[in-house]
């Protein structure tokens, strides 16, 4: 009982770590996070993507982990690359996967994190739910001054707070995050500068860097009772260097989403992109690419190149380990691409290198 008692746990952490939680319940209600008016993505309660589907509700989950017939992952699943210890500063461009979803980008003189996930596990409990095969790819100790940080959405594999708060009480960077993650982020430090902005929103950190928020097909949730009532996006980096799009989590959808960041940026010269958390698809496919979807993507967005991340760090779903790079290969030469053209990074892995 005591064993079952715990894989319980351990699933609902899952489960709630892929925002797979608060499902078709509490519908009516006040939003504990933001107060704003209606518009076409926001009913004054939940948000909603431009191809949002029905939620998820208990008994899809129930089906999903009764049925599960994943395949198992390593307990050890080691980077080939050390753990990098970054220049102050970079004028060009300089990318590092610390894992998972989480970068550091050093573009144009400044130091900007991506979704930093430094915990053991990317859990609402530290005890259970999923934990990381791999360590880092920067130690803390090892990171250069950060100027800014930006957060996707409020999913524990991309919103880690207490590894936040360090951040904030180490280097006192502002955060850029989508409506509603502010408070979310200052119940971990209340001195935290946060700065939320909404689809279209943009930042201006200076020097022709500025941060902009595009849409994604996803959704949000950190507990049982608040599905979608924050935010969640994708950013593009605009700089001297020229345009960076990054993407967190998204299903692939009818692939506007790709096609209206080319036609207001132009195509990006250089895509971050996730490529993994996509099994079983019937479940995963609304809000998580495959690799397929990926490789379509980067040709929606006639970017230069891509990098693929959200894979081989913790285990969200069923595919095994090595999948998404296998997969990502194949796609590529279904695809006529150079397998350069885009990359499954491992944590530690600098690009370029």
């Amino acid at each position: 009982m005591k064993r079952r008692s715990l894989l319980t746990v351990a699933s609902a952490a899952t489960v709630m770590t892929l925002g797979g939680v608060g499902y078709a319940a509490h519908r009516r209600g006040t939003n504990p996070y933001y107060r704003g008016p209606v518009s076409d993505h926001f009913d004054g309660v939940r948000f909603h993507g431009p191809e949002q589907g029905a939620d998820k509700d208990l008994s899809d989950v129930l089906r999903w982990q009764v049925s599960r017939k994943g395949e198992a992952w390593p307990r050890q699943f080691p980077s080939p690359y050390p753990a990098d210890r970054p220049p102050e500063r970079v004028a060009g461009l300089r990318i590092v996967l610390i894992g998972h979803a989480s970068y550091l980008v050093q573009v144009a003189g400044r130091n900007i994190l991506i979704d930093p996930v430094l915990s053991k596990r990317a859990s609402p409990v530290g005890f259970a739910g999923p934990r990381r095969v791999n360590p880092p790819g920067i130690a803390l100790s090892d990171l250069p001054p950060i100027d800014a940080v930006l957060v996707t959405h409020n999913h524990y594999d991309h919103l880690d707070g207490p590894s936040l708060a360090r951040i904030w009480q180490a280097h006192q960077p502002l955060v850029i995050a989508p409506l509603g993650n502010d408070a979310i982020l200052r119940g971990y430090d209340d001195t935290m500068h946060v700065e939320t902005r909404d689809w279209g929103g943009s930042v201006d950190l200076g020097d022709g860097l500025a941060v902009h928020l595009t849409p994604a097909n996803h959704w949000s949730a950190r507990g049982l009772n608040d599905r979608r009532m924050a935010l969640w996006c994708a950013f593009v980096l605009t700089s001297p260097w020229g345009v960076h799009y990054h993407v967190g989590d998204t299903g692939l959808g009818d692939g506007r989403l790709f096609r209206e960041v080319r036609e207001r940026f132009g195509p990006p010269r250089l895509a971050t992109l996730p490529i993994g958390a996509y099994e079983p698809r019937w479940f995963m496919q609304a809000q998580h690419m495959n690799p397929e979807d990926a490789v379509t993507a980067l040709g929606l967005l006639e970017a230069e190149q891509a990098l693929g991340h959200h894979w081989g760090t913790f285990r969200l779903t069923d595919e095994g380990v090595e999948r998404p790079a296998e997969a990502l290969g194949a796609a590529l030469d279904g695809a006529g691409h150079p397998r350069e053209k885009f990359l499954a990074l491992r944590p530690g892995q600098v690009w370029p290198g």
